[in-house]
C-alpha cells in the first residue's frame, strides 16, 4: 500500500512538472512572438514613415513670384533656386514675375494657393504683400523686403508670429552716406532720390537723413512716382546738391542707368543703396548682396521644408557683411578719390 502511494504521489509530482515545463515553454514561444511582432512593427513604422517623407519632398512644390524684373531682384531670385537645387531638395519651382503690376501679383498669388504650393518665396514687398494677403496657412518667405514689421507682414523681426519670415535687404546706411564724405569731403547738401510708391524707401529715408545730420550733411528728399518724371527730378535736384543717395528701390533700381547719367553730366556722384547698380553708373557704396540674400533664404525654406520648421518661429535674417564696391571709372570722371 506504502509503495502505491509513492509512485502514485511520485507519478503526480512528475506531471505538474510537465505542466510547468510546458506552459513556461508557452509562455517563452509567447515572448519571442511578441518579440517579433514588435520588431516587425518597428520596421513598418519606421520604414512607412520615410515612404511617407520621401513621397512628400518628391512632390514639393516651391512658387516664386518676383514684383519685377532687375538684376537686384533677380540675383536673389538666382540664389535661392541654385541654393535649393544644391541641397538635394527635390522640389518642382514654378516661377512668376509680376512685371510691377500689382494686380498681377494678387492673381499669381490666388494661382499659387490654387495649386497647393507648399512654400511661396516672394521678392520684393509689394508681391509679398499681395501673398500674404490671400493665405495665413501655407509658409511664405520674403527677400528684398526693407521692414517686414512696416510692411505689416509679421508682428516683430525677432518672433513673426505669422506664416511669413525670410531675410531683409536693409542695408547699411550709416556707411553708405559715410561714403559720401568719403569720396567728396567738401560735400555739404545731399539728396535723397526714391520712388514714392514704395514704402521701404521712404523708411529708408528717414534713416538716411538722421545719418546725414550726425555727419553735418543737409539732407533733402526728392522722390518721384512715375518713371517719365524721373530725370527732370533728377536734372532738377542735382542743381540743388553735392551728391545723391538712393535706398534699395525697385523703380530706381530699374532706371539707374538714367539717373547716373543724368547726374554725371552736372558732376554731381550717385551713392545706392546695392551693389549691382556700380555696373549702371553709381560711384560707389557698401553694398547688399541679392544672390546671397537669395541663398541665406533658401537655407530657411531647407529648414521649412526638410525638418518641419515654422515660419512665426524663424527671425528675419540680414546680411552680416556688406562690401564696399566703387565704380573706378565714374569716380576718375567726377576726379574724386577714395
Amino acid at each position: 500500500m506504502i509503495l502505491i502511494l509513492m509512485y502514485d504521489t511520485r507519478y503526480r509530482m512528475l506531471n505538474v512538472l510537465k505542466i510547468k515545463i510546458y506552459y513556461k515553454g508557452v509562455l517563452r514561444m509567447k515572448e519571442k512572438r511578441w518579440c517579433i511582432l514588435t520588431l516587425f512593427l518597428i520596421i513598418f513604422v519606421i520604414f512607412g514613415f520615410k515612404n511617407i517623407f520621401n513621397k512628400r519632398e518628391e512632390n514639393l512644390k516651391i512658387g516664386i513670384l518676383q514684383f519685377v524684373e532687375h538684376d537686384a531682384l533677380d540675383a536673389s531670385r538666382q540664389g535661392f533656386i541654385e541654393k535649393i537645387k544644391k541641397s538635394g531638395l527635390e522640389a518642382e519651382i514654378i516661377y512668376k514675375n509680376a512685371q510691377g503690376d500689382q494686380s498681377n501679383c494678387t492673381l499669381i498669388a490666388n494661382q499659387f494657393v490654387s495649386e497647393k504650393c507648399d512654400l511661396i518665396f516672394v521678392i520684393a514687398t509689394p508681391a509679398a504683400q499681395a501673398v500674404a494677403a490671400v493665405t495665413s496657412n501655407i509658409p511664405i518667405l520674403v527677400t528684398a523686403v526693407t521692414d517686414p514689421v512696416d510692411a505689416r507682414l509679421i508682428k516683430s523681426n525677432e518672433l513673426p508670429g505669422t506664416n511669413v519670415s525670410g531675410t531683409s535687404d536693409l542695408a547699411p546706411i550709416a556707411k553708405q552716406i559715410g561714403l559720401i564724405k568719403q569720396i567728396k569731403p567738401e560735400a555739404r547738401n545731399i539728396g535723397i532720390f526714391y520712388s514714392s510708391n514704395e514704402a521701404n524707401s521712404k523708411f529708408q529715408a528717414e534713416i538716411a537723413k538722421k545719418e546725414a545730420q550726425k555727419l553735418g550733411l543737409n539732407a533733402k528728399e526728392f522722390n518721384f512716382s512715375h518713371a517719365a518724371e524721373i530725370q527732370q527730378v533728377v536734372e532738377y535736384m542735382s542743381q540743388k546738391v553735392d551728391a545723391i543717395y538712393t535706398p534699395t528701390d525697385n523703380a530706381v533700381a530699374s532706371n539707374m542707368e538714367l539717373i547716373s547719367k543724368t547726374a554725371l553730366n552736372f558732376g554731381i556722384p550717385v551713392i545706392c543703396g546695392e551693389e549691382n547698380l556700380i555696373p549702371k553708373g553709381a560711384a560707389g557704396t557698401f553694398g547688399v548682396n541679392y544672390y546671397e540674400l537669395g541663398e541665406i533664404t533658401a537655407e530657411m525654406a531647407i529648414k521649412i521644408l526638410k525638418f518641419g520648421a515654422s515660419p512665426q518661429n524663424m527671425p528675419i535674417e540680414y546680411i552680416k557683411n556688406a562690401e564696399l564696391v566703387l565704380n573706378n571709372e565714374v569716380l576718375d570722371k567726377l576726379n574724386l578719390k577714395f
